[in-house]
């Protein structure tokens, strides 16, 4: 597979942005070699710069649950921008998308649109703050949300601990208001609510974390964590910016019935389109400027574009059975490696939720805490994701980072998908 293009585009790049990308898990640090530069997508595809084609899992990081350049979405796109892509004033695009999320939501009761998955959990946790009059957060370790200058930390020692900043330019005062804790811990969450009565604002979790591998969550626990926030007087916030509307119209939340205080919201909501939102009841939402103390703004938050966007997506999964087909697909995709892992008997597993893979080199039956994941088989990752890329498959370029199918992929595609991981899991552990 020829890379020449992409090899040139990538030194053009080093010399304009920081290593050459403007997100850091695109240089392929993770994984080696050079990053292949998308020129275009269509459906479950993707092209690069050199031609070469790819069967697409990555979807711009999961957004494109109705594949690229969806003839809907698109069409809303160009009609929209027709009149002006901003304006900086209400617009219909803005009551149109929130009736439609609002109408078939039973969990919340306002929204607020921002730009990005990080600005809608940047100003949740000032609302959760500013509403409980309170400052300390808690979140879990392997839980990724965004790059908010307080939730970048990572566990320090004990068992209940204030983090750790994992960036430089987060100042310790910061960071000294974040208690980081293992997953799957309700004991942990108890005694950090012992420990620091009345000063816990909220409790933040992916309620299927799936920004370092997918740790799928027992129910029991995103239960006793509803629990533990209703007796201490906090909220609890549910992070659905990857499973927001990818395991069902209501995420999670709706998955496993269990109603946070607030919930974010990102990437498919604008159907592709830079977007992100939070919401909750009216109560807390009240609290939110223009009627409360609680400052947040943005030029293009509510931009008709990327709201005419996110209404062309989120109109075509509520048609019937969308979700039961693409648990459909996703079984077969998976049940198709698996039956090749056990006949190989080799020590992975492939977890699955809805929409969304992962594949881990290990031989546990569950990973439900970062911890679990064993480093040194990122080693095997990398042969691993070559032999993917060679072979035409698509996929975020790091082990922690999970797949996702759309509605686009079609049998034959997901079959030929199965014999690619196949393929690559018998050179990968060879």
């Amino acid at each position: 597979m020829s890379t020449e293009k992409s090899e040139q585009l990538f030194e053009k790049a080093k010399t304009l942005f920081p290593g050459g990308v403007n997100s850091p898990v695109r240089a392929f640090g993770s994984v080696g070699g050079t990053p292949r530069f998308i020129t275009k997508g269509k459906g479950s595809r993707v092209w690069d710069a050199d031609g070469n084609e790819y069967i697409d899992f990555c979807g711009s990081w999961g957004p494109l649950i109705l594949g690229h350049a969806n003839e809907k979405i698109e069409n809303a796109i160009i009609e929209t921008v027709k009149n002006g892509p901003s304006f900086g004033a209400p617009t219909l695009q803005e009551n149109d998308l929130a009736d439609l999320i609002l109408s078939n939501h039973k969990y919340v009761e306002r929204i607020r649109f921002v730009s990005s998955g990080t600005e809608a959990v940047m100003s949740a946790i000032r609302l959760a703050r500013g509403y409980t009059g309170r400052n300390k957060i808690i979140k879990f370790e392997g839980c990724y949300h965004g790059h908010v200058d307080s939730l970048l930390v990572k566990a320090g020692s004990g068992l209940v601990t204030f983090g750790n900043s994992s960036s430089a330019g987060v100042p310790k005062s910061f960071v000294d208001e974040t208690i980081v804790i293992a997953l799957n811990d309700e004991e942990a969450v108890k005694a950090a609510f012992e420990e620091h009565k009345d000063e816990i604002a909220a409790v933040i979790i992916e309620p299927i974390p799936a920004n370092n591998g997918l740790l799928l969550q027992d129910g029991k626990f995103l239960r006793a964590l509803r629990e533990i926030c209703s007796d201490e007087n906090a909220l609890l916030i549910f992070d659905e910016v990857i499973s927001g509307f990818r395991v069902g119209f209501e995420g999670a939340t709706g998955l496993y019935d269990i109603k946070p205080d607030i919930i974010t919201l990102g990437k498919i909501i604008g159907g592709g389109m830079p977007v992100g939102a939070f919401a909750a009841s009216e109560k807390i939402m009240n609290s939110i400027a223009p009627l409360g103390p609680v400052y947040q703004a943005g030029t293009l938050s509510g931009n008709p574009v990327a709201m005419a966007a996110g209404k062309a997506a989120l109109e075509q999964l509520l048609e019937p059975d969308f979700y039961t087909a693409m648990k459909k697909k996703t079984r077969k995709l998976v049940s198709a490696v698996l039956e090749h892992i056990e006949e190989k008997e080799y020590k992975v597993r492939m977890f699955s939720i809805g929409s969304i893979y992962w594949i881990a080199f290990t031989d546990r039956p569950s990973i439900r805490s970062s911890s679990e994941i064993d480093p040194e088989s990122m080693n095997i990752y990398r042969k691993f994701y070559h032999s993917l890329l060679n072979n035409g498959f698509y996929i975020g370029p790091s082990g922690y980072e999970v797949g996702f199918v759309n509605a686009a992929h079609t049998e034959e595609e997901l079959a030929e998908a199965a014999r690619i991981i196949n393929l690559s899991l018998d050179v990968a552990l060879a």
